[in-house]
């Protein structure tokens, strides 16, 4: 507990009443005096007694680089206070100007509320927050750092330190759109798929956009009168089957591996692919699906830099490596710039919580996916389109 600049200045007030009274007498001066006095003692002893104040956390949601998030809490006093209140937001986490710092009067379930943005890949932290209470006139304070005593946060199982006022916040890596790629990358992902599910060929049937022209049947299209194109049909090309993939990065370069890791998966995802993903600090089992999705995005928010094992190399389908050189994603033999899956003109970071973005059209004139796109073509045939993403 100590005295505002407020209260000094009525301390020295009194003092100088006081000072004066003692040479020229009192009786003018207790009009002023004792007025003074009750309100100093009486400022002294509110905030004396009052207790520290009980604080309640709410959850704070996951979520993308770029999001806001809603962070809350409920303050408890056990009588009507006024006080302000101070949350501490941790690195990779911004607010603007003044909105974690409030001035309230504390009751029974006050509540505040501030937006935090998310800013970089990673575990950060809210709090400890800090709560000064203070009589009415301003005279006397004292300051409180409160503990979390939140029910509802050991209820939603929720990772954190129950000892200190602190609520963990995670953000995931940034996903990219992979669709504006060149067909001919897209392709080697869409291979690696399929690869898996080459059983038995079933049949022929008329080519269809976004098939791959690698199941094109030239000797049935040669006899076509239409030239129409004809494709082959495998008993398991509607099951894509299940996809390894494995991330590695050297020290410093852990977000860039993250980033490129999720949009791939996010990729495979999208088509209805299972997919199972090792990073350097945990893995999760090949399955589909949008829960999967989160807890992939999950491991590869909270992982950091590691080398994978010569093993897990050779068995992986998909290899995402980010080193001084860049990031990387080998497909067997192939190896392609991470930078050219997503090309800057075409790259959008999926905010929001289904599993993509809108997708992004065909690249622009003289855009540089326009000069591989008509590479390809014609080195294939024409090209057989690109999907698009919902989220």
């Amino acid at each position: 507990m100590n005295v505002t600049r407020r209260g000094w200045a009525v301390v020295a007030v009194v003092a100088f009443c006081l000072l004066m009274g003692w040479e020229y007498g009192a009786r003018s001066l207790n009009a002023l005096v004792a007025p003074l006095v009750v309100v100093v003692l009486a400022a002294v002893l509110t905030v004396y007694r009052a207790d520290q104040p009980s604080i309640d956390r709410h959850p704070v949601d996951e979520g993308f680089i770029g999001d806001r998030r809603t962070v809350g809490l409920s303050i408890t006093a056990d009588a009507p206070i006024a006080a302000s209140v101070e949350d501490t937001v941790g690195d990779g986490l911004s607010v603007e100007d003044g909105a974690n710092v409030a001035e309230l009067t504390l009751a029974d379930g006050s509540e505040f509320s501030y937006e935090a943005r998310l800013e970089t890949r990673g575990v950060h932290e809210v709090g400890p927050v800090t709560v000064t209470v203070r009589d009415v006139l301003g005279l006397v304070r004292r300051r409180f750092e409160g503990e979390i005593q939140s029910q509802s946060q050991l209820n939603l199982g929720r990772n954190r330190d129950r000892n200190q006022d602190r609520e963990q916040v995670l953000v995931y890596p940034e996903v990219y759109d992979l669709y504006g790629a060149s067909r001919r990358d897209l392709q080697a992902l869409d291979d690696a798929v399929r690869e898996h599910n080459r059983e038995e060929f079933d049949h022929l049937r008329e080519y269809e956009r976004g098939d791959s022209l690698r199941d094109v049947h030239w000797k049935s299209t040669a006899k076509r009168a239409d030239g129409e194109l004809v494709v082959k049909e495998f008993v398991a090309d509607e099951d894509l089957g299940a996809v390894d993939l494995v991330a590695e990065s050297t020290p410093r370069r852990d977000d860039e591996m993250a980033s490129a890791a999720a949009s791939v998966v996010t990729y495979l995802l999208e088509m209805g692919v299972v997919v199972g993903v090792a990073a350097p600090d945990g893995s999760c089992p090949p399955r589909s699906g949008y829960d999967h999705h989160r807890s992939v995005l999950r491991l590869l928010a909270r992982t950091g830099a590691g080398e994978a094992t010569d093993r897990e190399r050779r068995e992986a389908d998909i290899l995402v490596r980010a080193d001084d050189e860049g990031t990387f994603v080998r497909i067997d033999d192939r190896e392609i710039p991470f930078d050219r899956l997503c090309d800057d003109a075409l790259r959008t970071a999926i905010t929001g919580t289904g599993t993509g973005t809108d997708a992004a059209s065909d690249s622009g004139p003289g855009g540089p996916e326009r000069e591989t796109k008509t590479e390809t073509e014609s080195e294939t045939g024409p090209d057989d389109g690109t999907a698009g993403v919902t989220a």
